[in-house]
Parts: C-alpha cells; sequence; structure tokens
C-alpha cells in the first residue's frame, strides 16, 4: 500500500471516531478525544510530508487537513458544552471528508496508470524502450 493511502486511512478513521465519540460521550470526554486526535492527525501529516512523492493534490489536502486539525485543537480547548460537541462533530465530519477527498484522488491516479498499462498506450519518455509481445504457450 502507498503512504498517501495509509495516512488518508488513518485521518479518516480518526475523523471518524471524533464523529462517534461527539455524539456517545459527554462533552469533557469530547474535548480531550478531539484534542488528541488533532495532535495525532497533525503528527501523521507532518510525517507523510517527508515523502515528496504526495503531488500537488494531496499535498494540498494536507495542507487543509493540517489547518483543520490546528482549529480543532484550539477549539476544544476554548470552548465548552454543546458548542464544543457540535464543533467537535464538525471537525470530525471535515478530517473524514478531506481524507475521502484524499482516498479518490490516490484512487483516480492508480486507476490512471492501470488503465494506460491495460491499454498499452506507449510511453512519452523517451529512455523507455517499447517490448516485444510474446503470446503465452496453451
Amino acid at each position: 500500500m502507498s503512504p498517501r493511502f495509509i495516512t488518508n486511512l488513518v485521518v479518516l478513521l480518526a475523523g471518524g471516531f471524533v464523529v462517534v465519540s461527539s455524539q456517545t460521550f459527554g462533552a469533557q470526554t469530547t474535548r480531550w478525544i478531539a484534542f488528541g486526535v488533532a495532535l495525532g492527525t497533525l503528527g501523521v501529516i507532518a510525517l507523510a510530508q517527508r515523502s515528496r512523492a504526495r503531488g500537488m493534490i494531496q499535498s494540498a489536502l494536507d495542507a487543509m487537513i493540517g489547518l483543520l486539525a490546528v482549529w480543532s485543537a484550539v477549539a476544544s480547548m476554548v470552548f465548552n458544552g454543546s458548542t464544543l460537541v457540535w464543533l467537535s462533530f464538525a471537525d470530525g465530519l471535515g478530517l473524514a471528508t478531506l481524507a475521502i477527498g484524499g482516498v479518490f484522488a490516490h484512487e483516480l491516479s492508480t486507476e490512471r496508470v492501470v488503465h494506460s498499462l491495460a491499454t498499452g498506450e506507449p510511453s512519452s519518455d523517451s529512455s523507455v524502450k517499447p517490448t516485444e509481445r510474446y503470446s503465452a504457450a496453451a
């Protein structure tokens, strides 16, 4: 599995966990869960930035996820009561939505590569030599 897929999956699961916990637990428990998930998400995104092969779309999504995680950490310490619960719910939905966007972007780029391999389109790279076709013996 690619690091892009793994980081998006981790953020998706973390966002879903915040959504469920915000509607399940009280405000104080939700506060610390949202704060911990926000810091964990920032850590995952920071580690993911070490990879130079993430692409422009994934890097933009990572920046939005990072900004949302910073906001979630601040909001979880500033707000109380039902405001905190609903902001945590919205933050979790936002993380999950951005992560789904990252998974879609990853899968579409993978599908494009598989399609070009399946159709046998020639490469535009001059260093790639065409291969000969052999049929398999039955």
